[in-house]
C-alpha cells in the first residue's frame, strides 16, 4: 500500500472503541440461524435484534437507552410462524420496521415510542408474494413506503407498503439463490449478487438489466456487493483458493476490476457498509472478531486500507447506525452494534482531534516564541 496515500488520508487515525459494559445490551438470546444477514437493525430511537424463539420467529426492539441486562420476559415481535431471517428499520419513519422469514412472508410493524409493553403479534401490513423463504429486505432510500424483498425463490419484489401490493416483480432474471440486493443512493438502480456467479445492475422501473458481470470473484462462496461513490460497485467474495477478496468495479467497464485485493483465508462472508459522506467502507465478517475499514477514492489504487478494529469475541451479526444517529460533536463518524452469543455491544468509530486546550497552549507558546525572536532581532539591529 502506498505510504503517500495513507499519510494524506483524513481518516488514517480513525479508531474503534467498544462502549463500557453498562452501555451494552446483555442476556439476549441471539438467533442461532446460519443465514448471512445482519441480524440487527438500528436507528436513532431503537435497536432491533433477531432472537431465538420457540414455535416461530421473533425479534426484540429496545429503546437505545435501555442498556444493561435485558429481562428474559421482555415482549417480542412474534407474528412470524418461521424463523426471522432479516429485519430493517424504515429510513423515513423510526417507528416502522420490516421483517422477513422462512414462512415466506414479509411483515411491517409499528413500534410505539418507548418500546413494547406486550408481545406484538399483528403486523400493520403482511406482504405475501414469495413462494419460498424470504431472506433480504431493503427500504427505498428516497421514496416513502417502497420496500424491496428477495427470496429463495430467486424473485425480487418491490412493494407498495401502503397498499400491501407488489408493484414490480422480477422473477425470470436470477437463475439461482440471490446473495445480496441493495439500492443505489437515489434509488434509481438495484444491485444484486447471485449464486449463478453474476453481478447485475437493474433498472427497477423497467425490470431490466442495465449491465452485468460474470464471476466478479472466482470462488464459489457468497458474494456481497454495494454501490459506492460515483456509481462504482464494491464487492466482497472469495478466490478459487477460498481467500477473501475485496474488489472495486466501474459498471461502465465491467471487463476488469479497478482493484482487487486479497485479505485473508477466513471463511466468514464479509458484510460491507459504505459511508458516502466520508468515502469509508467497513468490512465486517460473520464469525470474525474484527472490522476492517478502507477509504474509497477516485485515484489508483482506489481502495486504501486504513486500519482494523479487533476484539476477542466473534460477531454473529452487525447493526449500522444511520448518520443522523451519531454524536458528531464527539467526532463520531460511524457506530456499529455487534452481536455476540448473548449480548449486543456498541462500537464507536471516532476521528481523533487535538484537545482545544492543548491547541490554545500551543498557540500561546508560538506567540511567546515570536515575541522573543522579534525582541532578539530588534536587539541585534540596535547593536
Amino acid at each position: 500500500m502506498s505510504r503517500k496515500v495513507v499519510r494524506t488520508s483524513k481518516f488514517r487515525h480513525v479508531f474503534g472503541q467498544a462502549v463500557k459494559a453498562d452501555q451494552c445490551y446483555d442476556d439476549i438470546r441471539i438467533s442461532q440461524m446460519t443465514w448471512d444477514s445482519n441480524f440487527c437493525s438500528v436507528n436513532p430511537k431503537f435497536v432491533a435484534m433477531i432472537v431465538d424463539a420457540s414455535g416461530g420467529g421473533a425479534f426484540i426492539v429496545l429503546p437505545l437507552s435501555k442498556t444493561g441486562r435485558i429481562d428474559m420476559s421482555l415482549p417480542t415481535v412474534c407474528g412470524h410462524t418461521g424463523p426471522v431471517l432479516d429485519i430493517e428499520f424504515c429510513p423515513h419513519n423510526d417507528n416502522i420496521i420490516a421483517s422477513c422469514s422462512e414462512d415466506c412472508s414479509v411483515m411491517i410493524w409499528e413500534i410505539p415510542d418507548g418500546g413494547l409493553i406486550s408481545p406484538l403479534k399483528d403486523p400493520v401490513v403482511k406482504l405475501d408474494g414469495h413462494s419460498k423463504r424470504v431472506g433480504i429486505l431493503s427500504w427505498h432510500p428516497t421514496a416513502h413506503n417502497v420496500l424491496m424483498s428477495a427470496g429463495c425463490d430467486n424473485v425480487v419484489i418491490l412493494w407498495n407498503v401502503v397498499h400491501g401490493e407488489a408493484v414490480v416483480r422480477i422473477d425470470s432474471m436470477h437463475t439461482d439463490l440471490i446473495y445480496s440486493a441493495c439500492w443505489n443512493r437515489n434509488g434509481s438502480q438495484i444491485l444484486t449478487s447471485c449464486k449463478d456467479k453474476k453481478l447485475r445492475v437493474i433498472d427497477p422501473r423497467k425490470g431490466s438489466v442495465i449491465c452485468e458481470k460474470d464471476k466478479p470473484h472466482e470462488g464459489s462462496r457468497p458474494v456481497r456487493a454495494v454501490f459506492v461513490s460515483d456509481g462504482k460497485i464494491l464487492t466482497t467474495g472469495f478466490s478459487r483458493m477460498s481467500e477473501r477478496q475485496v474488489a472495486l468495479w466501474d459498471p461502465n467497464n465491467f471487463s476488469e476490476p479497478l482493484t482487487l485485493q486479497e485479505l485473508d483465508t477466513s471463511s466468514g462472508v464479509l458484510l460491507p457498509f459504505f459511508d458516502p459522506d466520508t468515502g469509508v467502507v467497513y468490512l465486517c465478517g460473520k464469525g470474525d472478531s474484527s472490522i476492517r475499514y478502507f477509504e474509497v477514492t477516485d485515484e489508483a489504487p482506489y481502495v486504501h486500507y486504513l486500519s482494523m478494529y479487533s476484539s476477542k469475541e466473534s460477531q454473529k451479526g452487525m447493526g449500522y447506525m444511520p448518520k443522523r444517529g451519531l454524536e458528531v460533536n464527539k467526532c463520531e463518524i460511524a457506530r456499529f452494534y455487534k452481536l455476540h452469543e448473548r449480548k449486543c455491544e456498541p462500537i464507536v468509530m471516532t476521528v481523533p482531534r487535538k484537545d482545544v486546550q492543548a491547541l490554545q497552549n500551543e498557540v500561546k507558546e508560538l506567540r511567546e516564541m515570536v515575541e522573543q525572536l522579534t525582541k532578539r532581532v530588534s536587539d541585534l539591529e540596535s547593536n
